[in-house]
């Protein structure tokens, strides 16, 4: 018995190992289940956060375009309502499909296809965000269509504002840039698409809302009632299209003229005398001095500080200290000094209309034209080429490499005019058009007695861009006062009357907006003026008239009256039906009492980028802009900040004429009323 227990042991050893054995291997494969049942739970629950976070990643991008426009405009879009409010909406879906379906690209594991989508989603992040941060910086508005197409030599316009101020421009896209970057970065660690069919027709879906993004119409006029993106979009899209020829908005330009032939007419008896018209660029008028400041205790000249050499050179001179354009555009501008034509004159009678060129060669009188300005520019040459003048010069004749958006430097053009001008038979009319405070403003360091001065338009320095922008008027300044002294010392001299303005003014953001062409407000419109007679060469009468006018609201309307009456042309009787169309009045007559005057940046001779209109009567101006859905009425006298909006009743009948100029204020009306004739017809032009 003691042997068959003894030898039955080993195998009940064997059978309570294996026992064990079976145990540890099934507490084994029981933890690997367990590990394998957690590893998938947590699989699932990495799988089902990355869904949620995944979703909200591909929101975030629409989401912080929202809160962009919001902290840059939210007063305005809380004002939104009814077709407005749903066009918003439509823009933030595009602007949701196109950053959502471009980032869910761009997030893929593999492919080349992810790094082209990644490559869009940080450039159109970069330049669309960046790009409006930056231009409602300097416009208090966004980027639009308009706006593209405002200049027709884009590129060169954009390189010279870039060589500027590019420090700003970086500041504005640099922080979009590094965004972009780092939501790529993160959509590749939480979307990470799988290869699903849905995956699949969302990344080739990507392409095309990319596309439909640049064509697709949007609301980027009067409230621009779409998100920031969307609008640039839009407006880089209608260039591209602008660009390859395929037709867009109509872009209103400058054109050719064609004049009547007037008939040849004799100068009325009286002075006999030359004129030379000097005009000058963005030069607004607390930036030069009409009027000679008041002596000091010892008898010294008053200080001028922006413009003292043409005050020492023109000290006799009799000022218009508030004279006013009718529009803060070059090209507008010179249709009405030349014209006398209000701005809302038909694109036809704009470019039909005889100018003081025309009058002068009728008379016989030899004429000359001379700017620094790029005739490159907006088709500028189409209107001036054909000009009756026997001297005639642009800032290419005076430098080969002048800027298309400084010019030649002035400097050059008031040597040429020196040159030429002694050449002019008498009697003469002749026009100097200085440039070179345009923006991006021609300074010189070793002369710039306003500091600090900075060429940044950052809103944070906007002082020292404003003192960059007076030294330029500065510098300015000496070319000018160097051709006011050759005249007054040269033979004609004597017979010479200098009448002196600027085709329209500069904004510092006084209202939010940077630069012209935004506003008909008065940091936009109001300009120097002054007329300087030598002895002889006015009457007493006329003399006494201009004195009378010397704190009286006169205007750009008024320049082409007065250089006719200075041409003695103004009462011939062969010119009564043209001298009908102009509504103002020779300064060198008694004022016939303020006459309502139409005030606009859109025009038939010029396309305005950023809508604004308005009238104006004496002291009492009625205005509005883009986002104006009421009138504004200020006493430009008693209030010349126009801080004080004193409501439309205020204005008298200037509400009821601008209704029916324009259809009502800029914020309530697409086109207005005096250019739908324009909008409705292709132009030959």
């Amino acid at each position: 018995m003691f042997r068959s227990k003894a030898s039955n042991e080993p195998h009940a050893t064997e059978a309570d190992a294996s026992s064990r054995s079976s145990r540890g291997l099934s507490r084994d494969l029981g933890a690997e289940r367990a590990v394998h049942v957690g590893t998938r739970a947590r699989l699932r629950a990495v799988a089902r956060a990355r869904r949620r976070y995944g979703r909200l990643l591909l929101a975030l991008p629409l989401l912080l375009v929202v809160i962009v426009d919001v902290r840059i405009r939210g007063d305005r879009l809380l004002d939104l309502s009814g077709k407005h409010v749903a066009s918003y909406l439509g823009a933030m879906a595009e602007s949701a499909a196109l950053w959502g379906l471009l980032l869910f690209a761009a997030s893929a594991r593999r492919g080349a296809a992810r790094w082209v989508a990644a490559l869009l989603f940080v450039l159109l992040a970069t330049l669309s965000l960046g790009g409006q941060l930056y231009f409602h910086r300097q416009y208090a508005t966004y980027l639009n269509l308009d706006a593209t197409l405002f200049g027709t030599s884009l590129s060169a316009s954009l390189f010279g504002q870039l060589r500027a101020d590019g420090e700003n421009f970086l500041r504005s896209v640099l922080p979009p840039l590094l965004l972009a970057i780092a939501l790529v970065w993160l959509g590749r660690r939480v979307v990470r698409p799988g290869r699903t069919a849905w995956a699949r027709a969302a990344r080739l879906a990507a392409p095309a809302v990319v596309v439909a993004a640049f064509v697709l119409p949007c609301s980027y006029r009067t409230v621009q009632a779409s998100t920031p993106d969307v609008i640039y979009f839009h407006a880089i899209g209608g260039l591209i299209k602008e660009l390859v020829g395929v037709q867009t908005t109509a872009q209103v330009r400058p054109g050719l003229r064609t004049p009547p032939a007037l008939p040849p007419v004799a100068p009325a008896p009286g002075p006999r005398r030359n004129v030379l018209f000097i005009l000058t660029e963005s030069v607004r008028a607390d930036a030069a001095c009409s009027a000679r400041a008041p002596a000091d205790a010892d008898g010294a000249p008053g200080a001028c500080p922006g413009t003292p050499r043409i005050d020492a050179a023109a000290p006799d001179r009799l000022p218009l200290t508030q004279m006013r354009s009718n529009a803060s555009t070059t090209a507008i501008g010179l249709s009405v000094l030349w014209s006398g034509l209000q701005p809302i004159a038909t694109r036809e009678e704009l470019h039909t209309a005889p100018l003081v060129f025309d009058y002068a060669d009728a008379a016989g009188f030899d004429s000359a034209y001379w700017t620094s300005h790029h005739m490159m520019f907006a088709n500028s040459r189409l209107y001036v080429q054909d000009l009756p003048v026997s001297h005639q010069c642009g800032a290419t004749e005076l430098d080969p490499l002048a800027d298309i958006d400084l010019g030649a430097d002035d400097r050059l053009l008031s040597a040429h005019v020196r040159s030429e001008l002694p050449s002019l038979r008498e009697p003469f009319l002749a026009v100097a058009h200085f440039g070179n405070t345009h923006v991006p403003y021609l300074v010189d360091p070793a002369e710039a007695p306003f500091q600090p001065a900075l060429e940044s338009k950052a809103p944070d320095d906007n002082d020292a861009y404003h003192n960059f922008y007076r030294n330029a008027v500065y510098r300015q300044d000496a070319a000018i006062a160097e051709l006011i002294r050759f005249v007054r010392s040269s033979p004609v001299g004597e017979r010479t009357v200098i009448v002196f303005t600027s085709d329209h003014g500069e904004a510092f953001r006084e209202h939010g907006q940077l630069g012209h062409t935004g506003s008909i407000l008065e940091e936009e419109i109001r300009v120097p003026g002054w007329v300087d007679a030598p002895p002889g060469t006015l009457t007493a009468a006329e003399e006494g008239a201009l004195r009378a006018a010397r704190d009286e609201p006169v205007f750009h309307t008024d320049v082409a009256p007065t250089l006719l009456d200075l041409m003695g042309l103004w009462d011939e009787p062969a010119l009564a039906g043209y001298r009908a169309a102009m509504v103002g009045h020779s300064l060198l007559r008694p004022s016939p009492g303020p006459a309502a005057l139409a005030l606009t940046n859109c025009t038939g001779i010029w396309g305005c980028a950023f809508k604004n209109w308005g009238m104006m009567r004496g002291n009492m101006k009625l205005e509005s802009r883009a986002w104006d859905t009421a009138w504004h009425c200020y006493d430009v006298l008693a209030d010349p900040r126009e801080q004080r909006d004193l409501g439309p009743a205020a204005c008298g009948d200037l509400p009821r004429l601008a209704d029916a100029i324009y259809g009502g204020p800029a914020g309530s009306v697409d086109v207005p009323v005096h250019l739908r004739d324009l909008a409705a017809r292709p132009r030959r032009d």
